[in-house]
């Protein structure tokens, strides 16, 4: 009995081994075929992209994977690739329907590989062109999706998102309700990292909305929550730049100046393409509290040369116009770069202020040889229309740049004479205040010897 016991004990044994065997023959053909497919589509991609697309398509949310950690590695090449083929392809539609194809997929794979998905396709999205309002329906989507599925981390960072893309289409009303809601949720946490970011976008609404009050409460808070906590250098570069750009709407360029640098410093270290914004800031810092000479060494130094371009050039154009003092090159300047000047806000907002202090300053030496001068006259020999110059007129003498008067039947400016500073009248308020203490020290006397 036992002899016949271990004979069956070792059919076992033997038909097990051939089993697994079996099985692990079985997974290494699985992973051939998919690896083949796997080569098969990007080789043929080069060749077909429409049927590399469909053969990637089909590898990225066919199949199950179990608990199997490399079938979830494939996986992920294989949405890596869709995703590399449809941005490429400039599909945004195609990177849509994926996110919507891949949620199957979503519930058998860990939480923190998902939000890494979901992160990557909008990322391919976002470097379309002309499709911001398509990332705010994606980012939507995604933001229900992940509420009804409880996945609150994942949410959290989508809905950033949604407001910053918000601020760039300036939906600055709908970015503030969302970020409101935002900062209640992630102060309950206490994600900290998290709560610097929205700060900080906090903050960039509120100085596009010009309430800088606002914008500086919120950039302290950012400041505050940053100190209890390890922060990344792209994140501390966002809070440099974000110091820098409100201490230049204070006037304060040299303080900017340096927080600019920071920021570059940083971003260049990282080969952050949000460098050449912070170094155009610099540039423009230099220019703006009155420096503009140090502009060239600027670009020409180590950290500078690595981004010469138009960027550059067009900072380096309004500098050389504003060392010379010539308005019409710096009128030149900002039509030539347009693109690289006018639609940044920032930059357009200081240069607007520069082109009104070179308008002044070439005003008033135009008008310093003159007691009586005709606006007409200004206009032509300023080359500007001859509203525009009255205008100007008018608001400099409200200032009390210009100490004169507007003419308006006869077309003139008159400048009135210098009336020198007459110190008769401050020293007799000085003496009747003399007599006030005098006659207050004598009354109260007074006052003592009838007691």
């Amino acid at each position: 009995v036992s002899s016949t016991n271990v004979s069956r004990t070792h059919h076992r044994v033997h038909v097990d081994e051939r089993t697994s065997s079996a099985s692990f023959c079985t997974f290494l053909r699985t992973t051939e075929e998919e690896e083949a497919r796997m080569d098969a589509g990007e080789s043929a991609a080069k060749g077909r992209p429409a049927d590399a697309e469909a053969e990637l398509r089909a590898l990225a949310i066919d199949g199950d994977v179990g608990g199997d950690g490399e079938a979830i590695k494939r996986k992920e090449q294989a949405i890596a690739a869709t995703v590399e083929s449809l941005a490429a392809r400039g599909d945004a539609e195609g990177l849509r329907r994926l996110m919507h194809e891949l949620r199957p997929l979503y519930a058998k794979i860990a939480k923190a590989k998902t939000a890494k998905i979901v992160r990557q396709v909008i990322d391919a999205i976002a470097k379309i062109p002309g499709t911001k309002q398509l990332q705010v329906e994606v980012c939507k989507e995604q933001a229900e999706w992940a509420r009804s599925e409880k996945r609150t981390f994942l949410r959290q960072r989508i809905e950033a998102r949604l407001v910053n893309l918000y601020l760039e289409t300036k939906e600055f009303t709908a970015a503030l309700e969302l970020i409101q809601k935002l900062l209640m949720e992630v102060k309950r946490l206490d994600d900290k990292l998290l709560l610097v970011d929205i700060h900080l976008l906090e903050s960039r609404i509120h100085h596009a909305l010009r309430n800088l009050p606002k914008a500086k409460a919120a950039l302290t808070a950012a400041r505050t929550a940053a100190n209890s906590i390890y922060v990344p250098p792209a994140t501390q570069s966002s809070i440099d730049s974000q110091s820098g750009v409100l201490h230049a709407e204070e006037k304060d360029y040299k303080t900017a100046y340096s927080y600019f640098f920071e920021a570059f410093e940083q971003q260049s270290t990282l080969d952050d393409p949000r460098a050449i914004l912070s170094f155009k800031y610099m540039l423009l810092s230099k220019i703006m509290c009155n420096q503009a000479d140090d502009v060239a060494n600027i670009i020409s130094s180590k950290g500078g040369l690595k981004y010469q371009g138009v960027d550059v050039d067009a900072m380096q154009a309004v500098a050389t116009s504003y060392t010379k003092r010539s308005l019409h090159e710096f009128e030149r300047s900002l039509r030539d770069y347009d693109a690289q000047l006018g639609q940044d806000p920032i930059i357009q907002n200081h240069l607007n202020s520069l082109y009104n202090t070179l308008l002044e300053q070439n005003l008033c030496r135009l008008i310093e040889p003159y007691s009586r001068v005709e606006i007409a006259h200004l206009a032509q020999r300023i080359e500007l229309p001859e509203k525009q110059v009255e205008v100007k007129l008018s608001q400099m003498i409200l200032d009390k740049v210009i100490d004169g008067t507007l003419d308006q039947g006869a077309g003139c400016l008159i400048i009135f004479d210098e009336i020198p500073p007459n110190s008769l009248y401050p020293e007799a308020i000085d003496t009747m205040k003399n007599m006030e203490g005098v006659v207050a020290s004598l009354f109260r006397k007074s006052e003592k010897l009838a007691a």
